[in-house]
């Protein structure tokens, strides 16, 4: 039995773990729920059109889900190192924890989970976030963690990225981060001009807006690469050091970016050698539009046959008055 009954008296017991992120979540549904919406009505679709328009619905939904979704997530770097470690300052305990650093474009998120979980009377199992995008205060976070007595590892994590830390890279990663979110946020716009311009017919258009969606999403991974590659201070446990490297968001990003990059291309390219098949993926058959064209035409001007009997009618009309007179 200790002092405080077995708790540390600048500590009073939080074991905070930080909630579960609904944004992932909420943004898969609603674009599943509209992938499952448009299956429904697929069957409605005549002949080889079927696939094309449902490979065309998967791959404009997919681009659109991994551009909004890739903003919220938090593993655009990751790390993680197993380490004997302190668990409260001013105390000498030690625990064998797993630590794990994720950064993402909102900020950083640091783990701490025991081997076992159950340890010196704690349940250690920690993932608390620190945010750096607009509206918040990264060191306001880190001082709120030390009012509440956060352990040891994850301070000492968050402190490498504090606007004080000597490492000086909270600001490379936070202006980073900044121009990579709005660089996404107009490539989501630009996917959305392309489908409406798909979805009116314009063909070439829509390609060259793919390829200003890719060349974004592109920018976007530059800008992380550049905060990426700068120069860091070692996150040291002991023997051990904390390494990251790119996470699922950064390599899903870029397999994104090379789709829009090769379907940009590709649309480009049979628009101007094999224009018959492009208007044949895009479900546009030439007398489907022709037909389509003659209807929007009789309303606004006359055949060349009604034109020919106005004018045999006016020619009679003449001589029928000549002859009279």
């Amino acid at each position: 039995m200790t002092l405080w009954n077995g708790s540390y008296p600048f500590y009073p017991g939080a074991n905070a773990c930080f909630p579960f992120d609904t944004s992932r979540a909420v943004i898969v549904t609603v674009f599943l729920s509209m992938m499952v919406m448009f299956i429904i009505i697929l069957p409605g679709i005549r002949g080889r059109g079927r696939i094309f328009w449902f490979l065309r619905l998967v791959l404009g939904l997919f681009v659109g889900a991994v551009v909004l979704t890739v903003q919220f997530t938090r593993d655009w770097e990751t790390g993680w190192v197993q380490a004997n470690t302190s668990y409260k300052s001013f105390s000498p305990v030690q625990v064998n924890a797993d630590i794990g650093l994720h950064i993402g474009l909102a900020g950083v998120n640091i783990t701490l989970r025991g081997n076992p979980v159950n340890q010196i009377n704690e349940t250690i199992n920690y993932n608390e976030h620190f945010p750096w995008n607009f509206g918040a205060d990264y060191d306001r976070s880190y001082s709120e963690g030390l009012d509440k007595g956060l352990p040891s590892p994850i301070l000492y994590v968050a402190e490498k990225f504090s606007t004080q830390s000597p490492c000086a890279v909270h600001r490379q990663y936070r202006v980073a981060s900044h121009y990579a979110s709005l660089s996404l946020w107009l490539a989501f716009c630009t996917w959305l001009i392309s489908i409406l311009l798909f979805s009116m017919s314009t063909l070439l258009y829509g390609g060259h807006m793919l390829l200003l969606t890719a060349a974004l999403i592109h920018f976007s991974l530059l800008f992380f690469f550049s905060a990426r590659n700068s120069l860091k201070c070692p996150i040291q446990f002991g023997p051990v050091s904390l390494r990251t490297d790119y996470g699922e968001s950064f390599w899903l990003t870029l397999a994104t970016g090379l789709l829009c990059l090769l379907l940009g291309l590709a649309i480009i390219i049979l628009n101007s050698v094999q224009p018959e098949k492009l208007k044949l993926i895009f479900s546009l058959d030439k007398s489907s539009e022709e037909e389509v064209r003659d209807k929007s035409c009789l309303p606004a001007e006359p055949s060349c046959s009604a034109q020919d009997m106005l004018m045999v009618s006016l020619g009679e009309l003449c001589q029928v008055t000549a002859t009279h007179l």
